[in-house]
């Protein structure tokens, strides 16, 4: 099971706006199912501890939150299709826009539907992903500014870099973003200037702007060890199973698929029913470890779908029902960035690859 302690989420946004003060807006992302954490639970943690609005990544993510009873704000993060149009509008939430033809498919919803299209304008500063360029931006705001029922509510870049240790680059988009910012909210005054992620939050307070989005720092995580810690934060989730079955095996043993571990002594191994399919890596094979007692001990053998092996020969008193720790529990080395870094990934895709059928359990001190 993944257990989600919503008190940290809260603490991590309370120190958050500690940082940027009471007039930046925060708005935290909640996409990919809340990065594993559960979007529902973990917005209305965000929301009670003063978030202004939510971040996330299609209409459908918007949606789930709204039929769940949040009211607060959304924005989608991503582009969007014409075809979620109606649903975007229907449901009263906020679009990135870059595209002109999409720009009118908002607009003809909204006249159609007798409602507002609200839209943030995405700058491509640096990123090279979605976006109009910027020397193009305040004429793309004044044209879509044009249309009937559609409300220019914002204008926002990403940094891709914004986490390394070289800062020319980011520190080119902050300066470029400004001018940009402050020419369309010339055009458009109220619009919502925002451009710093949590990597931003950190390292360039310069660029919190109107509001600012934080992501993997809800959760517990840095972004990366380039970055200064000048936020303090707490992890939210740890990941929990049990031993189902234990077995005495002499040396020479091979265990699991392609026989990749051949034991060297008489050895207990314990299995746990967690594999890829719930989001174990099996990049995880004869590399993770875990904790069982107290104890560090390792995977070994390949991970499977829907089982991985442990051995557990120097855990005293170990027993089938014991609790094992793969994730976080206090354990410094089960932080996740720790065990990331073991497979030579990030933390996001630790937490985003949690499977639907592994039980989130939350907890609220």
């Amino acid at each position: 099971m993944a257990l989600v302690d919503l008190s940290a989420i809260r603490e991590n946004v309370r120190a958050i706006r500690a940082r940027v003060g009471p007039k930046v807006k925060i708005i935290p992302a909640v996409k990919a199912d809340g990065y594993g954490h559960g979007a529902v639970p973990v917005s209305r943690a965000c929301l009670e501890a003063g978030a202004d609005a939510l971040g996330v990544a299609c209409v459908e993510e918007a949606v789930e939150l709204r039929e769940a009873g949040i009211e607060a704000p959304i924005l989608i993060l991503g582009c969007s299709l014409p075809t979620a149009c109606d649903a975007i509008v229907e449901h009263k939430v906020a679009a990135t826009c870059c595209d002109l033809s999409f720009a009118r498919a908002m607009s003809e919803s909204a006249v159609r539907l007798g409602g507002t299209a609200s839209v943030h304008v995405k700058v491509d500063t640096g990123m090279g992903r979605i976006g109009v360029r910027p020397e193009e931006a305040l004429d793309f705001i004044r044209q879509i500014g044009a249309l009937p029922g559609l409300s220019v509510d914002g204008v926002f870049t990403h940094f891709p870099s914004a986490d390394e240790p070289d800062r020319s680059f980011t520190l080119s988009q902050i300066a470029m973003f400004r001018q940009i910012a402050a020419a369309a909210c010339r055009h458009r005054p109220g619009m919502l200037a925002h451009a710093s992620n949590s990597a931003g939050i950190l390292a360039y307070p310069e660029a919190d702007f109107d509001a600012v989005r934080p992501g993997i720092m809800i959760y517990g995580c840095y972004p990366s060890e380039h970055v200064p810690r000048s936020i303090p934060i707490r992890a939210a989730l740890t990941l929990k199973t049990r031993i189902v079955f234990l077995k005495k095996c002499p040396p020479g043993t091979c265990v699991s698929y392609g026989r990749t571990h051949v034991l060297g002594r008489t050895s207990l191994i314990a299995t746990i029913p967690v594999g890829y399919a719930d989001g174990y890596s099996r990049r995880f094979s004869n590399r993770g470890e875990a904790a069982v007692r107290g104890v560090r001990v390792p995977v070994v053998g390949r991970v499977c779908m829907d089982q991985t092996l442990i051995d557990v020969t120097d855990v005293p008193g170990v027993a089938v029902g014991d609790e094992v720790v793969l994730y976080g529990g206090g354990y410094d080395y089960l932080e996740v960035d720790r065990v990331a870094d073991r497979i030579g990934t990030i933390s996001y895709e630790i937490f985003c690859s949690l499977g639907a059928r592994v039980p989130r359990v939350y907890l609220d001190r």
